[in-house]
């Protein structure tokens, strides 16, 4: 599976938890699901590609102003809870996560030394 289509499984269970504890609704409403394949399409054309950075972290903001609020929103309440909910899901986030930092530092390590 890519960097990409993990993102997005992530982004869509956050949004998924968020709807379901948050909001108490059993069905993602409309609202949300339009978010989530907003956020889907945005991964999807990313100008960074498999290599991209956490979007909070990208130079180039590709979110409009009212569904990059949204997400942050949504993704403050269910980042911290994703542990009780959907542990796997999030020890494999942070694996991940860890692995784009570390990589990231050692070509910076690489890119200094030469």
């Amino acid at each position: 599976m890519s960097n990409i289509e993990k993102d997005k499984r992530t982004v869509r269970l956050m949004i998924g938890l968020y709807c379901r504890h948050k909001l108490h609704q059993k069905k993602m409403p409309e609202e949300y699901r339009q978010l989530a394949e907003y956020a889907c399409l945005r991964l999807s054309h990313c100008p960074w590609g498999e290599e991209k950075p956490a979007c909070k972290n990208c130079p180039h903001h590709c979110y409009t102003p009212r569904m990059r609020e949204q997400i942050r929103m949504i993704m403050k309440w269910a980042g911290p809870r994703m542990i009780f909910y959907a542990p796997w899901a999030t020890l494999r986030h942070l694996s991940f996560l860890l692995y784009r930092i570390m990589k990231a530092d050692m070509l910076n390590f690489i890119a200094v030394s030469s």
